[in-house]
């Protein structure tokens, strides 16, 4: 990336979604669908990436989105994800980063391949995107990039440990890294949503957080284009109030902690979550990149 003459902008480079370019990870169902189609409702030609590409396909049918394979750990399938994407609808004007995975259960009980694929989904994952798209980015002074974190990467929740570090990952990735590309004209946002009503969560009962839509969260992500803002917690009060919890003294937050019963995570509805565990399971094992 070439940064022998830097001049500063005076803020973020304006994007007008009709036209522009979105990309979209893990865009099959859930979330990624959900903004997938919010971004086509406001005129942007969108590209997504899914390691269901069945589902994929028939996702960009019902849609008219594009279709990629994608697996955004492997830093060459992004790459490839990529490069097929912008020689069909050009550079890539928005970045959404939302494919991620969420184990859970006792931290001693985990295994490690699920450890491992959990931060090389939730984290390297979104670290591939950035470092394939940012380049470009900031050579045309130009772009945004959203990382669908979670509010669990501002508040811990037993059961959820190797999912909270991913997520506290991204959000501290996003934070610091907004800061070096601000010159450039380039914005990035983390999007926390508190629980969300997708197969990700199912089985876990997380009150008293509510669960949220998946339209909820991509009309934050839409949002985030206009707004450019750092953090965009979904709903907002619920980041409100955990921030709020960091001025409480810790004591009462854990007789709080157990009044609430945050330890649901640690008790999911297993029947409930049976077909979410059989994927995550098969996908460590595929992908089981551990060391002896």
């Amino acid at each position: 990336m070439k940064r022998a003459v830097l001049s500063l902008s005076k803020g973020p480079t304006h994007i007008d979604l009709k036209d522009a370019h979105v990309v979209v990870t893990g865009g099959a169902r859930g979330i990624g669908r959900a903004t997938v189609e919010a971004f086509l409702a406001r005129g942007a030609r969108v590209s997504f990436g899914d390691l269901d590409l069945d589902v994929a396909k028939a996702t960009a049918q019902a849609t008219g989105a594009s279709a990629h394979l994608l697996d955004v750990a492997d830093a060459s399938s992004y790459n490839a994800f990529v490069t097929g994407a912008e020689a069909e609808y050009g550079p890539v004007d928005v970045l959404v980063n939302n494919a991620g995975v969420m184990p859970n259960g006792a931290f001693l009980d985990q295994s490690v391949a699920v450890d491992r694929l959990t931060m090389e989904v939730n984290v390297f994952g979104v670290l591939n995107g950035m470092r394939r798209v940012l380049p470009g980015m900031t050579e045309r002074r130009r772009g945004h990039v959203v990382n669908v974190a979670s509010l669990a990467g501002k508040f811990p929740i037993p059961g959820l440990a190797v999912y909270n570090a991913s997520k506290y990952a991204v959000v501290g990735l996003t934070a610091a890294t907004r800061l070096e590309m601000a010159p450039y004209g380039v914005t990035l946002t983390a999007v926390l949503p508190s629980a969300v009503d997708t197969d990700l969560a199912s089985g876990v009962d997380m009150k008293p957080i509510p669960k949220v839509t998946p339209a909820r969260i991509a009309s934050a992500v839409v949002d985030s284009v206009n707004n450019r803002a750092a953090e965009i917690a979904v709903p907002r009060y619920v980041g409100a109030l955990s921030v709020g919890s960091q001025l409480v003294p810790v004591p009462v937050l854990d007789r709080i902690r157990r009044v609430v019963r945050d330890d649901r995570a640690l008790h999911p509805d297993d029947t409930a979550r049976a077909a979410y565990t059989a994927r995550l399971d098969a996908a460590a094992a595929t992908t089981d990149r551990s060391h002896p």
